[in-house]
């Protein structure tokens, strides 16, 4: 019955064990086997990420709100910096940090909270959830972005490496404070109190009752199937990629939406159930922690390689953010969604695809 349930992440071994054996055929047989081996490669994490988020849901649904948040979002920034650690082995593109997490908070905002916002409002009208929140939420996004993304821009080079400590430092100092108000004196603002729909007490009870010691142990593993994936992944996307014209933003794009595939599925339930809370703690918060767990882990690794990273975003990636920030600041102001905006951040999301097309 496990080895059933289980399916998924075996698949994802299997692809693992043939991505090994057959990475240096693939890199022999021309672009075009490079990339489908590529792409069958991001499928199998993709797989291994939905096995991963189901585990993290167990465990969740054992703990309840806002902890299962914060479990969920933290096994999907985890994934997303595993990916990402690995990929920076391969690929030589200084920006890529930077890109992959411009593009999360893209995806994240936009794209799954404008299109569950979207689909929620045009079933349900308008959804209500916690303002306090979508605040909290909002402001943390926009400090950590700043200090890492956006002021290293006037950061001289030589000075480099005293920012990059800073910033490790500014980041775990704000995440600590912001868990301990998540789970503290403050937990109330990310949960929200529905009214109980009938019989949902007992739909819901078999969640918990699941052992929690087989959720971990194979999150764990699932975490290391992920990692061996994404470094065979890696060496055949990036010679795939070469000399291809792809836009520069695809490979950030991939480890993006990577670890936003089953978030995706997870808001789209809940929007469509009229659960509107957990969309915007699962968008809001994995968007938080991809910027403020993905830059300390990576500007350590910039400071152990004595290499550093381009994390100051280009001025098209400043002006994307600063409208997405305050759009979000305006729509999530009054403690209930719909679709129109739902509809304004769909735009900016199918905006980005555009500009990423294009180069920008």
């Amino acid at each position: 019955m496990r080895m059933k349930a289980e399916r998924l992440l075996i698949v994802a071994m299997l692809a693992a064990v043939a991505g090994l054996a057959l990475e240096d055929r693939l890199l022999e047989m021309g672009r075009l086997a490079t990339l489908l081996g590529a792409a069958g490669l991001v499928v199998a994490i993709v797989l291994a990420s939905l096995r991963v988020s189901h585990h993290a849901e167990v465990l969740a649904s054992k703990v309840g709100d806002p902890y299962g948040t914060m479990i969920l979002t933290l096994s999907a920034a985890l994934v997303e910096v595993v990916v990402l650690a690995i990929m920076m082995t391969s690929e030589t593109s200084p920006t890529l940090v930077r890109d992959t997490i411009y593009a999360a908070v893209m995806l994240d905002i936009n794209g799954i909270l404008g299109l569950a916002a979207l689909l929620g409002g045009l079933k349900h009208g308008e959804q209500p959830y916690n303002d306090d929140s979508a605040r909290t939420y909002s402001v943390m996004i926009l400090t950590a972005m700043g200090i890492s993304m956006i002021v290293p821009e006037f950061v001289p080079a030589a000075k480099w490496h005293l920012y990059s400590a800073f910033t490790i430092g500014a980041m775990i100092t704000l995440y600590a404070l912001f868990l301990r108000m998540q789970v503290g004196v403050h937990s109330y603002f990310f949960s929200y109190s529905y009214p109980k729909a009938k019989g949902e007490g007992s739909a819901r009870e078999g969640g918990p009752d699941q052992p929690v010691l087989p959720s971990i142990v194979i999150l764990i593993l699932g975490i290391v199937l992920i990692g061996v994936l994404a470094e065979v992944m890696s060496s055949l996307l990036t010679s795939g990629l070469k000399g291809s014209g792809a836009p520069p933003a695809v490979t950030a794009i991939v480890v993006a939406a990577i670890s936003a595939s089953p978030e995706i599925m997870t808001a789209m339930r809940a929007a469509l159930a009229n659960r509107m809370q957990a969309v915007v703690n699962i968008a809001l918060g994995a968007s938080l922690s991809t910027v403020i767990l993905t830059v300390p882990v990576m500007e350590a690794i910039a400071l152990y390689t004595g290499q550093p990273f381009l994390m100051a975003m280009s001025p098209v990636q400043t002006v994307m953010v600063t409208i997405t920030l305050i759009v979000a600041a305006i729509n999530l102001n009054d403690g209930q969604t719909n679709a129109i905006e739902g509809m304004t951040h769909f735009v900016l999301f199918a905006t980005f695809v555009m500009l990423s097309a294009i180069g920008l």
